[in-house]
Formats: C-alpha cells, sequence, structure tokens
C-alpha cells in the first residue's frame, strides 16, 4: 500500500518531511494575505463577505490539494489578484453585469480552460512564449500587484490632470506606509512569515485609529461562514439569449485567465529557478495547469473569482521545498484558516498594502534576465511590462506584449525566429482589436 509522502511525489533519500512542511508554513504565510483582500474586492461587486471568506479558502484547498497529488508540485493556489479586481471593479460596477452573470462567465470560461488543458493548448501555447517575454511578464504582474496595494491603501489616488498623484496623508495611508516599511525590515531579516506578520501588526495598531473596524460581537474562533449567498449563484440569461455583448465578456475572461495563469504560473516556476534556464519549460507543466483549471471551476462553483497559481510559492521553494507535500501542508493550513474567519474578515484594506506591495518588489528580479540590447527583444518586453499596470489587465500587457514582439521580429527580417503558435495568437489577437471595430 502507497503512503501518502509518495503520492505527494515525496522521497526520503531526497527530502525531509520537517524542511517541506516548513515550506509550506513559510508559502502560507505569504499568501495568505489574499484570505483578508478578496473577500474586500468581491464584497465591492456585492457578493456576502464571510461567504466569499469561506469560498477562497474551500477553492485554494480544493486546487492546492489536486495540485499536491496530481502534479506533485511544491505551488499553492487561491483566487487570483487582478482577476478579482477585474471581476468586481470592471464587469460588475463598470460594465453592469450582476455578480450573479460574472459568476456565470467565470465558470464557463473554467470549463473551457480543463477541455484546453486536456488537449495540451494552453501547454503548447505557454511554451512558445519567448524566455524574454516570460520574464518581463513576472516583472509586468509585480508592477501592477503594487499599484493596486498603493491605491487600496490611499497612498496614491485619482487626479484628473494627472491620472494617479499622492494621495493625502491620513490614517489610512499613514497605516499603509508604515506596513510597506515593517514588512520590507522584517524580509530583510529573513523573517518566516513577514508578511502575514506586518498583516496582523498593522490591523492591531489601526484599531484605536478607527482604520480598523471591530464588530461588537468578535470573536477569534468560529464556525465557518456558509457559501450559501454565493455558491452556485449563477446567472446564464444573457448566454441562453444569444447575448453578443455578453459572449464577449467571456471570451474576454477566457483570455484574462489563460494568460493570468500563464504568467502566474512562469513567474512562480522562473522565480523558483524550476524552469529550463535555456528553454525555459516548466516540468510537469500540463498537471500544473490542469491544477489551475479545476481550481477555476470549483471556485466559482463555490462562489469566487479565477483560481490561480501564487508566486509567492518560490518563498516556500527557497526554503527547500519541493514536493507536493509542501503544497499539501498549504491546503491544510488554508483549512485550518476557515475557523478563524472574524480575524481575516477584520483585516483592513490598508493593512494589506504592504503585502501587495512587497510582493510587487519580489517579482521584480526577474528584469535582470531580459535582454534590453537587443531592441527586437526590449520594445516588446518593456510594452509588456508598463501596459499591466496603465492598463489595469495582465491579460492585455502580454497581449499587447506579444504583438509588438510579433511586429519587431517580423519588420526587422527575423520572423524566422517565431513559431506557428506565435503567429496564430497574433492573429487572434489582432482579432480581439479589430472586431469591435467592425
Amino acid at each position: 500500500m502507497l503512503k501518502i509522502p509518495s503520492l505527494l511525489g515525496f522521497d526520503p533519500t531526497k527530502h525531509s518531511v520537517k524542511v517541506e512542511m516548513m515550506a509550506g508554513l513559510t508559502t502560507f504565510l505569504t499568501m495568505s494575505y489574499i484570505l483578508a483582500v478578496n473577500p474586500i474586492i468581491l464584497s465591492a461587486a456585492g457578493m456576502d463577505k464571510g461567504a466569499v471568506f469561506s469560498a477562497t479558502v474551500i477553492a485554494a484547498v480544493v486546487a492546492t490539494l489536486t495540485m499536491a497529488f496530481y502534479a506533485k508540485m511544491p505551488f499553492a493556489l487561491a483566487s487570483g489578484m487582478g482577476l478579482n479586481a477585474f471581476f468586481a471593479y470592471t464587469l460588475v460596477l463598470v460594465m453592469g453585469y450582476s455578480w450573479q452573470e460574472a459568476l456565470a462567465a467565470v465558470l464557463v470560461e473554467g470549463v473551457v480552460f480543463i477541455v484546453l488543458t486536456w488537449f495540451k493548448v494552453r501547454e503548447a501555447i505557454i511554451n512558445a512564449i519567448p524566455i524574454n517575454l516570460r520574464y518581463s511578464i513576472s516583472v509586468g504582474i509585480g508592477l501592477f500587484i503594487a499599484f493596486i496595494g498603493l491605491k487600496n491603501g490611499g497612498i496614491i489616488v485619482s487626479s484628473e490632470t494627472t491620472v494617479t498623484t499622492l494621495g493625502p496623508w491620513t490614517p489610512t495611508s499613514v497605516l499603509a506606509l508604515a506596513g510597506i516599511m515593517l514588512g520590507a525590515v522584517l524580509l530583510a531579516l529573513k523573517v518566516k512569515g513577514a508578511l502575514f506578520y506586518t498583516i496582523l501588526i498593522i490591523t492591531f495598531i489601526g484599531i484605536p485609529f478607527g482604520v480598523t473596524q471591530v464588530p461588537s460581537d468578535f470573536t477569534l474562533v468560529s464556525l465557518p461562514a456558509s457559501i450559501e449567498p454565493v455558491a452556485l449563484s449563477f446567472d446564464f440569461s444573457r448566454f441562453l439569449a444569444l447575448d453578443i455583448d455578453y459572449y464577449i465578456v467571456v471570451l474576454t475572461l477566457l483570455f484574462m485567465d489563460l494568460f493570468d495563469t500563464i504568467g502566474t504560473l512562469i513567474g512562480a516556476a522562473t522565480g523558483a529557478g524550476m524552469a529550463d534556464k535555456k528553454t525555459g519549460r516548466i516540468p510537469n507543466l500540463g498537471k500544473a495547469l490542469m491544477a489551475d483549471a479545476v481550481g477555476t471551476t470549483v471556485g466559482a462553483l463555490c462562489g469566487t473569482s479565477t483560481v490561480t497559481t501564487y508566486v509567492e510559492s518560490t518563498t516556500g521553494i527557497l526554503e527547500g521545498g519541493r514536493t507536493g507535500l509542501t503544497a499539501c501542508t498549504v491546503a491544510l493550513l488554508f483549512l485550518t484558516a476557515l475557523f478563524f474567519s472574524p480575524l481575516f474578515l477584520m483585516i483592513p484594506a490598508a493593512a494589506t498594502t504592504s503585502a501587495l506591495f512587497l510582493v510587487g518588489v519580489m517579482m521584480l528580479r526577474s528584469i535582470v534576465h531580459i535582454d534590453f540590447v537587443d531592441l527586437t527583444e526590449a520594445m516588446p518586453c518593456f510594452v509588456t511590462m508598463i501596459m499591466m499596470p496603465f492598463t489595469a489587465s495582465i491579460s492585455e500587457g502580454i497581449v499587447l506584449g506579444m504583438l509588438c514582439y510579433v511586429f519587431a521580429k517580423v519588420c526587422t527580417g527575423h520572423y524566422r525566429q517565431l513559431s506557428a503558435v506565435i503567429y496564430i495568437l497574433a492573429a487572434l489577437f489582432l482579432l480581439k482589436y479589430i472586431a469591435p471595430l467592425l
């Protein structure tokens, strides 16, 4: 009979249970900010905050266990940053769709992704992306996440003349800045769980300043909130009515999810040193992508936005995590957090600014690998990096960067460097922008 560790790719002659479990704890502590951030973002769309918390945990547990037992890799998954913002702020608040309609779109694209992954379409796309663009994707995501953190903390605000500007110094923005400084110091001192501890400290400091709101009936431990208010709450009316605009929304989510997943998985694997240095190929990629696709589908069923691989998984890998036992440990810790929802739901946006900003800093390290000498490589990479925060979209950054890459190579006579997959993607991307004009 096989023992659990062997099912997770654990080899006692090569790996240590203690090291793998400590790596899992480290990964959980560095990415657990999503438990505070995701309910805040999705509640802006009108979803029940407590139910979203429980849905976020359940989706993370299922997806990460799939990664652990099926892919046997040390990556953890949860609702993705950027995609949750697109769900709440763009689809619901700007475009006017109900959150039930948006959730139905997430389910549809999740199922489509399972099919695409089964036929290895996603794997082929990832392997076709040039190595320099892969590094720039990781950097661009870091810039975008840092931008979201600064905005949530009130450090930067909207401006009619300059689009954004430095915000006024309020208790919220001061605490957000203090969190960034504290988190940076703790990370520099190599304190395990630095981001998590920073969030807790800023949350408690915010109580006397009114930044952190403590409910009168607050208890540290409680039974998990029911997911009933958000689970299986799909509205397929527009889909069944053949609403073309809604189909475009689903297609947009499909592109966003595809390239968000590609970006985060490439960023995590590259940051962890698991990708081949010459080809950039990631081992066991197909199974890792399936875990991602399953997570998105289960997440939609539970009532949360798209689930993706977290680049913070690299922190656990740096601690020695190499097998699915690391991911399994993360999943069990997420399950435990389900009973501490009052604490996580009390955390204000200002307290999570540090995690978002400093994760962005850590993702910037990939920039040193980009070839800035060859302009046909440098320009597309630059476009990819800056367009993510400028357009508030990870997928737009990737799409525009790849179009620039094809344009630069073809116009300089280096078209033989491009694969057939790249040309097909470029044609689809052009169609994406041209179709609305027809």
